[in-house]
């Protein structure tokens, strides 16, 4: 079984004297157990505690059987796990199965994270092999021993120079290119565009015009992939809907953007239903009330779920 503090998160920013102290721990039972904000079972909550406005919320250690037969022809699968396990230190790992199906214990948020990420990963194989059929080009000849570090770049050479592609939850995208895009494009010349399908976004990597050293779009695809392991870990998202009508969301979008200048690290997405807010827990958690509180001021009735 994962460790307890390996299961525990903390959380800030709990309306402090609102509430019975009971009441409001049932409260945060409630919201973190919901799969929207990445939940699962509590197995314990500390509230309150010697912090004012922070309580400690503990998951049910969770076990999750996962099939990898599908990597089976681009990787080697133990290479693929035991990458898995160095980006991975809170889960645990059973013995490999030779029908490819591995047994996962750990928090349910870093088993949820597992599945994205690999869904994500069988996806973009999928696109690969997809844009190969598609081509005239002379199939290459398969390999049994490919090293993961090696074939997880997807790296393409053409006439024009290096390619990468990287595959991406939607959210962690919208929230890398507002906050870390300078930074991770800093002192390089890559291009990238992007194609976004529900949930899932697709970067293309290329060398821009003055032609950057061969390991550079690497480079990028890499601080790229290491800041997107970091997010899934961090961010929560809360989802403001236009109950009531649509009419009312350019007050939603009014009452958003007046409170947003609090929040710098949280980053709102207007739609035309609903409003996405996404950022660290307490921020989240913070923000939606504050914003519900003038909501409710301005459209009697009205509450942000």
């Amino acid at each position: 079984m994962a460790a307890k503090s390996a299961r525990t998160i903390v959380i800030s920013g709990v309306p402090d004297g609102v509430l019975n102290d009971d009441v409001m721990s049932d409260i945060l039972v409630i919201h973190f157990q919901k799969a929207k904000n990445n939940g699962g079972d509590v197995e314990e909550v500390k509230y309150p505690t010697r912090e004012k406005g922070v309580a400690y919320i503990t998951f049910e250690d969770q076990e999750a059987v996962l099939d990898m037969s599908v990597f089976k022809d681009k990787f080697v699968l133990e290479d693929l796990i035991q990458e898995l396990k160095m980006k991975s230190t809170a889960l645990s790992f059973g013995s490999l199965q030779s029908n490819g199906h591995i047994s996962v214990q750990g928090p349910f948020p870093t088993i949820k994270w597992l599945r994205d990420f690999l869904l994500l990963k069988a996806k973009s194989l999928s696109e690969d092999k997809n844009e190969a059929s598609k081509s005239h080009q002379r199939p290459k000849k398969r390999l049994n021993k490919h090293r993961l570090t090696r074939e997880v770049n997807n790296v393409v050479h053409d006439a024009e120079g290096e390619k990468q592609v990287v595959v991406l939850d939607t959210d962690i995208y919208h929230y890398i290119k507002c906050f870390f895009a300078k930074e991770l494009l800093a002192d390089s010349d890559v291009v990238i565009s992007d194609i976004t399908d529900g949930d899932v976004t697709t970067l293309h990597l290329q060398k821009g015009r003055n032609k950057p050293d061969t390991g550079q779009v690497l480079r990028v695809k890499e601080k790229i992939e290491t800041q997107s392991i970091k997010l899934h870990n961090s961010l929560r998202k809360e989802r403001i809907n236009f109950e009531r009508s649509t009419r009312d969301k350019k007050k939603y979008r009014l009452v958003c953007g007046s409170v947003k200048s609090r929040y710098p690290d949280v980053l709102v997405i207007p739609y035309d239903t609903h409003i996405d807010v996404i950022g660290s827990s307490s921020a989240v958690f913070e923000f939606t009330q504050e914003v519900n509180k003038k909501i409710q001021s301005l459209i009697p009735g009205q509450r942000v779920i």
